[in-house]
């Protein structure tokens, strides 16, 4: 046996006896052995329990829930970009800073839910309803008929239900803004019997069109039409896609109330 071979095998032997040694997680570890230097790499998260960064996007529903996240997670690098066509706001947490890269894996959205006060009222607008559904309609929203008041409404709305067997003639417009249809029953008890039934020829709405957002007021025209199946009932609102924007930029503008970050106009890479 060669000089070499005894002392590998001297090296050997003590390499046996030498006593256990606990490894730390979150460090890098090497050690010699017969078989050469061997390295543990112990710094992965399956090791220490802690991710190697914040990543993952978080969605919330109002502004106030998007502070609260953003107050808790963001850097001066930050950056926070509003889209008005998509309704959202949305923040890279850990944007790029000026002279050093970063991730862009961290991201906070605020995806605006619409009500659906909101959407029951667009989905009628322009349209021409039976006598009976636009009654329905109008007492199923009493709670967001401002004016005429709620109550003024219910009442048009039980006599448009009352007036259903009956022949609508014309619809001329009052001086005082409403609409009055003339009409002659056709029941066989009534038949003959002229009346009248008198309508705002517009009305105010209130609706919350983002949840947890503030209520707007949406003015309502009158529409109608008398066919041969009767008196067609319905309104248009107006301008309510301008509402909808101004809601968004009052929603934006909370936001940019509470933080030190710019609001830019678009979305992010």
């Amino acid at each position: 046996m060669t000089n070499t071979d005894n002392a590998q095998v001297i090296v050997d032997t003590a390499l046996r006896a030498a006593p256990p040694v606990i490894l730390e997680p979150g460090k890098v570890h090497a050690f010699n052995t017969p078989g050469g230097v061997q390295k543990f790499d112990l710094t992965g998260p399956e090791y220490t329990g802690i991710p190697p960064r914040k990543a993952g996007t978080t969605t919330v529903r109002d502004a106030r829930s998007w502070n609260a996240y953003f107050t808790k997670h963001s850097t001066d690098a930050s950056e926070v970009y509003a889209d008005s066509e998509r309704l959202t706001v949305t923040a890279v947490l850990d944007a790029h800073a000026a002279d050093e890269p970063s991730w862009g894996n961290h991201r906070l959205v605020l995806s605006l839910f619409i009500t659906d006060a909101w959407k029951q009222w667009l989905k009628n607008d322009g349209e021409l309803l039976s006598q009976e559904d636009f009654a329905e309609f109008l007492e199923d929203h009493l709670p967001e008929l401002l004016d005429p008041s709620s109550a003024d409404m219910l009442e048009i709305a039980q006599s448009l239900q009352a007036n259903t067997k009956v022949d609508f003639q014309s619809g001329i417009r009052l001086a005082t803004g409403q609409r009055q249809f003339q009409y002659v029953e056709t029941q066989t008890t009534k038949a003959g019997q002229k009346g009248q039934l008198t309508v705002p020829e517009t009305f105010v709405i209130g609706l919350i069109p983002f949840e947890g957002s503030e209520g707007y007021r949406l003015t309502a025209r009158l529409r109608y039409r008398i066919t041969d199946r009767g008196l067609r009932m319905g309104y248009k609102l107006e301008r309510p896609g301008d509402i909808l924007r101004t809601a968004f930029a009052d929603v934006v503008n909370a936001i940019d109330g509470d933080i030190a970050q710019p609001i830019l106009n678009g979305t992010p890479a």
